[in-house]
């Protein structure tokens, strides 16, 4: 699915294959050059098909996207990080958010929910969230230096620390008002599944990416 990770030969193929099944036009994604900060763009109508068959016009060091537009397909792309789906029914308005434990330490989660205020006038209660798959803190070693900035999200075992990215991202969302009831979890960890999903921690550079879409429509 990735300009440049992993296999590239059939990305455009791939990406066609996906998303036909669910009317979503391949050659009208929004993508960004991730690099795991928390620059959030609102993005609308005209900005269809950025990164969709180049990657050279992607967005720029994006890592989530926010819009009420609807037929545009919003796009991150993962393999161990946390990809998060937001949806506002009551404003009609979305955020799809690229979270690793760099872009969650600086705040990219908060950020598009804030951004979703300011921009559409969502309220944190009226939002729902999904999470996708990620490395788990059954997998996810860390060093301890993030024990001091993450607290319990980071947990100890057999001198090895371990974290929870799922759960400190739902930690957040919660101290901004979004619903215990509207956070929904996937649950799968991308390092344990290895038939199932990529991992760059499992597989270093030879990792490709999966994709997540999300439109309103």
């Amino acid at each position: 699915m990735s300009f440049t990770y992993g296999d590239t030969k059939n990305i455009l193929e791939n990406r066609r294959s996906f998303l036909e099944g669910l009317g979503i036009d391949h050659l009208s994604l929004v993508c960004a050059k991730q690099v795991h900060a928390n620059t959030v763009r609102c993005v609308t109508a005209r900005d269809a098909g950025r990164g969709a068959k180049f990657y050279d016009n992607s967005f720029e060091a994006t890592d989530a996207f926010i819009t009420d537009a609807k037929k545009l397909p919003l796009a991150v792309f993962t393999a161990d990080c946390l990809s998060i789906f937001l949806y506002d029914s009551v404003k009609g308005a979305i955020g799809l958010v690229h979270a690793g434990w760099r872009g969650t330490k600086v705040g990219i989660l908060p950020r598009a929910v804030e951004l979703m205020g300011k921009n559409f006038g969502s309220d944190p209660s009226d939002i729902s969230a999904g999470f996708g798959p990620c490395i788990r803190q059954c997998c996810y070693e860390v060093k301890d230096d993030l024990r001091a900035f993450f607290g319990g999200g980071v947990s100890k075992r057999d001198n090895r620390y371990y974290l929870d990215l799922p759960g400190i991202n739902k930690k957040s969302l919660l101290g901004m008002g979004v619903k215990a009831a509207n956070i929904f979890d996937a649950g799968e960890c991308t390092f344990c599944l290895s038939k199932k999903y990529f991992s760059h921690r499992r597989e270093s550079d030879k990792a490709g990416r999966m994709m997540s879409v999300m439109m309103l429509t």
